[in-house]
């Protein structure tokens, strides 16, 4: 029978089953990560569809580190080439999408990336990430194992997101994401990886600012807004990455 308490069993599963397996390659995602904003770069974080929701999760928070950016296809509607589907859901498989959306940001040498698919299969997210790599930017892939390895590509090389990675961290999700299945529906209902993407971006937040209090550098975390005091607080923080976040 589905139920919310059948759903927070195995939401829970999920992310027991993220700490069992995830947390050394979540590590070492953390230490290359932390090494970028020690060098003084952003990471610079891109998810299309619901996965931009682990952007959200990482940037411009109260609690989470100021230099990181995210990307998002929204952006185009700052330029005078957006597309004119730029609502329709099928454009993350546009390759194309991912020169357009770099025309629009500071990316720099010293930054680094995170990308984060379920499938990882699209044209625009496996097309930033060569783009990324071509720069020899450290990237971050966020995505589910089980469901990236099932299906093809849809980029022209044929590669899939976690083909291109430095790191590659499951959200340990399964193949269409749902989780809960009943004989009266024709298909799985709840979804998981937006859950487990939050527990990973958080996990990813302690373990850079672990290596940045290890490597005695002020550790950039933005307090919330609705604290006394924080505006000026951020302000100091975020002045130093100006035009880039």
């Amino acid at each position: 029978m589905i139920s919310a308490s059948v759903f927070v069993e195995a939401a829970l599963d999920a992310v027991k089953q993220v700490e069992g397996t995830q947390l050394d390659v979540i590590r070492e995602a953390g230490k290359r990560l932390a090494e970028v904003i020690v060098n003084g770069g952003v990471v610079h974080i891109f998810g299309t569809g619901h996965s931009k929701a682990f952007a959200m999760e990482m940037s411009n928070r109260a609690g989470g580190l100021v230099p990181m950016h995210m990307m998002s296809i929204d952006d185009l509607w700052r330029s005078k080439n957006a597309p004119d589907d730029i609502h329709d859901p099928s454009i993350e498989r546009d390759p194309a999408v991912a020169h357009d959306l770099l025309q629009l940001y500071d990316i720099r040498p010293e930054d680094g990336v995170i990308i984060v698919s379920n499938s990882g299969r699209n044209g625009a997210l496996v097309e930033m990430a060569l783009l990324m790599k071509q720069r020899g930017l450290p990237l971050i892939c966020v995505t589910s194992l089980a469901h990236t390895q099932s299906v093809t590509s849809r980029h022209p090389s044929g590669k899939r997101l976690f083909e291109v990675a430095d790191v590659v961290i499951d959200n340990c999700g399964p193949i269409g994401d749902a989780l809960l299945e009943a004989p009266e529906l024709a298909t799985r209902v709840c979804s998981i990886s937006s859950v487990t993407g939050a527990v990973i971006a958080q996990c990813l937040t302690a373990e850079i600012t672990r290596n940045l209090i290890e490597a005695g550098v002020e550790v950039p975390i933005l307090m919330s807004a609705n604290v006394d005091g924080a505006d000026e607080f951020n302000q100091r923080l975020t002045a130093r990455y100006a035009g880039r976040i």
